[in-house]
């Protein structure tokens, strides 16, 4: 496996030879930032921060994310003109070299969370979900309070922008129920995996966060039987996973090991995300730091899983705490993935060595 980290450029509060400092981490996780959602990516901006990367010895392989425009999940007309730049985009990247290119087709939201900065025991800070805050507020209301929560840094996936017209959005899906954005997501696929198969373009598509419906949004990538039910739609080898243990592990019907060996089975897991969290009700979790005795998932065996398919993609720490008095993206701070992607390479390396012994 090939361990990464992601930067969020030059407005991270994480220089890149910090995150060279991490022993065995081999690349950055990039995007474009000042892109909007549909647009195509230039090449010239892609090579800018395909040289800044590897101006640190560091490689830029996978890019989370080129995020899906909301009329290709609406299945509008206009989608088709988003598509073709989703086209180009892809070639761009495959021109500059990238392997990985990771989605999601969750409308409106992309991942969820109802506290941003919530203490813990040991004086860290971490992201929470609790879906009972959900059903007692709006979403512009919830909307405000993730604003609040950042503190100023960039989120991932929130487009202030775009949300400002959310209650047009939100009439349109109306009519949408998970069949219809399945079949919208489906559309989308057979138009982009030939020219991912054409420029040697893994497309990994990231599970819904939270995994069930939000505000009534329908949410189809949430376990297993529907994970399936969309790669043998679109059956090529460069339609696969972003998988995402925080995601899926928030339900805990989900059998992450077991996922980690038939999807890697069936060789369609060409990105991880591996994390800890902690369920602490229904719907109700909040994110731990890495270690199995942290959290509620069997970190030992999710990773022993990755090793006995033989898995060579590549793999990050994802969402931690806040600690050490750090400031920055709420879960995205250095010093917890920093122990994360060591502690990850350590059960690694004690399952490698068990295994040849």
């Amino acid at each position: 496996m090939k361990m990464v980290f992601r930067w969020y450029g030059e407005k991270d509060t994480i220089p890149l030879n910090f995150i060279k400092q991490i022993p065995g981490v081999v690349g950055i996780v990039g995007a474009l930032f000042d892109v909007p959602v549909g647009e195509v990516w230039p090449f010239d901006k892609i090579m800018k921060l395909k040289q800044r990367v590897e101006n640190e010895g560091l490689k830029l392989e996978v890019i989370e994310s080129v995020n899906v425009h909301e009329d290709i999940k609406l299945g509008l007309p206009s989608r088709e003109k988003y598509i073709d730049n989703y086209i180009k985009t892809i070639k761009n990247l495959s021109q500059a070299g990238v392997k990985v290119v990771t989605y999601n087709f969750m409308p409106i939201f992309d991942w969820l969370r109802t506290n941003l900065n919530k203490p813990l025991e040991d004086g860290s800070t971490t992201m929470e979900y609790d879906h009972s805050l959900i059903e007692n507020i709006n979403p512009n209301q919830l909307i405000e309070n993730v604003k609040k929560g950042t503190q100023g840094f960039i989120l991932p996936g929130w487009e202030w922008d775009r949300l400002e017209k959310l209650e047009k959005t939100f009439e349109m899906y109306k009519n949408i129920d998970e069949q219809k954005l399945f079949e919208n997501l489906v559309y989308f696929l057979e138009r982009v995996i030939p020219y991912c198969e054409k420029y040697d373009i893994k497309l990994a598509i990231h599970p819904d966060d939270p995994p069930w419906k939000i505000f009534g949004l329908p949410r189809i990538i949430t376990n297993k039987e529907n994970i399936e039910k969309m790669l043998k739609a679109v059956d090529s080898k460069y339609n696969g996973l972003a998988l995402c243990m925080g995601s899926l592990g928030a339900n805990p019907n989900n059998d992450l090991p077991g996922m980690v060996r038939h999807f890697g089975e069936m060789g369609r897991i060409h990105f991880a995300h591996v994390r800890n969290l902690k369920i602490t009700g229904k719907k109700k979790f909040h994110e731990t730091a890495h270690p199995t005795f942290c959290g509620t998932h069997d970190m030992y065996e999710i990773m022993k899983a990755f090793y006995e398919i033989g898995f060579e993609g590549y793999i990050r720490p994802d969402h931690g705490r806040m600690i050490w008095n750090e400031k920055g993206t709420p879960g995205y701070g250095l010093y917890d993935r920093a122990l994360g992607a060591v502690y990850l390479q350590g059960l690694w390396e004690a399952i490698s060595k068990r295994c040849e012994n």
